[in-house]
Parts: C-alpha cells; structure tokens; sequence
C-alpha cells in the first residue's frame, strides 16, 4: 500500500472515530463511566469473599485512569464489571448512562496475556470483530491494516501470532480492541509480561494512539512509575476487600517521554502512590498471616 492511500485510509479511520463520538445524545461525548456504590461477593468454599466493598467512581469522556492497589485487591474485579464479565452483588455501573449487564461493542478489552486466535493471521484477528458487527469483508480488511499500521505492524498482517514477539502480540490486541470503534478501553495489565524496555516502547505508543482517538481509557496495574506515566488521575485501591481509598490528580504535562521519569514533579506523585501501596501491601500481608 502506498503512503498516500495509507495516509487516506488513516484519515477515514479517524474521521469514523470522531463521528461515533459525536452519535447520540446531541452535544455528549462518549466513554463516560459510572460506578456507584458497587460491592463484589463471591461464593467460595470457605464462604462468601468480598472482592470490592462500596466502590463508586466517575470517568469522564476521554479520560485516562489508572486503577492502582497491591496485588489481590480487586482492580481486575472492578474492571471486568465494567466490561460486563462480572455483575455486581449490589451498587451498579453505567457507560454514557445505560446500565451494564453484559459485554458490549462500546468496551474494547486488552488482556495481559494477548488472547489472539492462534489460527488466524494478525489482520484476521483485527478484521474478526468488524466482521461480527456485520461490516463487509472488504471494509473489515481495510479498517484491519489501517489499525495495523497504527500500531507499526502493517507489515505483519500475514503472520500468525506464534511468530510474533510478547510486545507485538499485544499491539495486535490493541489494534483489534479499537476496530470497534469502542469509547471505552479496558486494559488489564496488558504490558506486565513485557520487559522493561518494550513495555517503556509500549506505554509511548499507547499514549500516541490515545491522544488521537481520545477513547476513555481504564487500565489496571501495579507498576507505579507506569500509572503516573501514562494516567491523567490514579485510583488507588485498599488491601482486600477492596475499596477506593484515593483518586489523585496527575497534573503533569502532555505529551509525556520518558525524561519526565526523573522530573520533581514525577517523583513527588511517585512517592505519594507508594506511601498509600506500602500500607495497604502491609495491611495485605497482616490479613494473610491472621488467614494463615
């Protein structure tokens, strides 16, 4: 494909993107979320376990959060509540004012392992939600490279995804997440089995293609230095049962590199973020020896 169809191609992609955020409601936005008094509760075998307790929480449209807690505290809960993959116990949660009952085209979702379909090449995989939605073959293979090429993988479309490495995998899962056009992206972990300098490599792309589509983003993590990266507010999760025990403003400049890292203004949010984690892990390892 030659650089202007592919320029051509890109341009149609955004102008589809801004049209879907402009739908519904006249003068709204889409991608805001609500969670309003949402407890989580599980039967287990030893009785009933309290993954959240009592969350509520609004995102705006476009908005960038990152949830933030020690391990087990129940981010990867919450947000797969907001996918429509868990129901609350009680509380409930909405996205641009319609309740969630059960998954939806409006919420793209990027696992920390890539869960792409073996059997399919790279443009395959991305074109397969398109075709679901019943768009053409031929409109689903366009929107598959131009989203290809967005994430730097025009040039793999015939791969499979065995053949690809950790860091390409996920920008394919990102690629197919975003065919939908969702306002809403979910991204659970999705660079915690990266190494460090691809999950650097990774955390700048992602923002690039953020910063053009202006998707609500949602993404669990336990890596600080990535949530005051990448997010504009962190959420910040208790020891288990979890509950939101602070949501902090990062008020640093955009477009971020990765010099930013080493800025005052970094540091000062990095170590409020690991004052709060340091005592919610510690809380986390009392509960486990009173368990034990």
């Amino acid at each position: 494909m030659n650089e202007a169809l592919a320029n051509d191609n890109r341009l149609a992609v955004l102008d589809h993107s801004r049209l879907q955020a402009k739908s519904g409601t006249p003068g709204a936005e889409r991608g805001r979320i609500s969670v309003r008094d949402v407890d989580i509760v599980f039967d287990t075998a030893s009785g009933p376990h309290t993954a959240v307790e009592n969350a509520s929480l609004t995102v705006r449209p476009g908005e960038f959060i990152c949830l933030l807690g020690p391990s087990g505290c129940g981010k990867s809960t919450l947000m797969n509540t907001i996918a429509g993959f868990v129901t609350p116990s009680s509380g409930e949660v909405r996205v641009d004012g319609v309740a969630v009952t059960e998954p939806g085209p409006d919420r793209g979702m990027v696992f920390q392992q890539h869960s792409l379909f073996p059997w399919k090449t790279v443009k395959e995989n991305v074109a397969f939600g398109p075709l679901m939605s019943g768009v053409g073959s031929q409109e689903a293979n366009s929107v598959a490279r131009t989203f290809l090429s967005l994430v730097g993988l025009a040039a793999f479309e015939n791969a499979y995804p065995n053949t690809l490495s950790g860091g390409m995998q996920q920008r394919v899962g990102i690629a197919r997440a975003l065919a939908n056009y969702p306002s809403v992206l979910l991204m659970d972990e999705p660079f915690g089995a990266l190494d460090a300098q691809t999950r650097i490599m990774m955390q700048e792309n992602l923002l690039d293609i953020w910063r053009e589509f202006r998707n609500t983003v949602v993404f669990v993590t336990h890596d600080i230095d990535e949530a005051v990266f990448l997010s504009d507010r962190i959420v910040v999760m208790s020891a288990s049962p979890g509950k939101i025990i602070a949501d902090i403003d990062v008020d640093l400049p955009r477009p971020r590199e990765q010099s930013l890292l080493t800025s005052p203004e970094f540091m000062a949010l990095k170590r409020q973020c690991l004052d709060l984690i340091r005592k919610e892990t510690l809380n986390a390892f009392k509960q486990q020896n009173r368990a034990g």
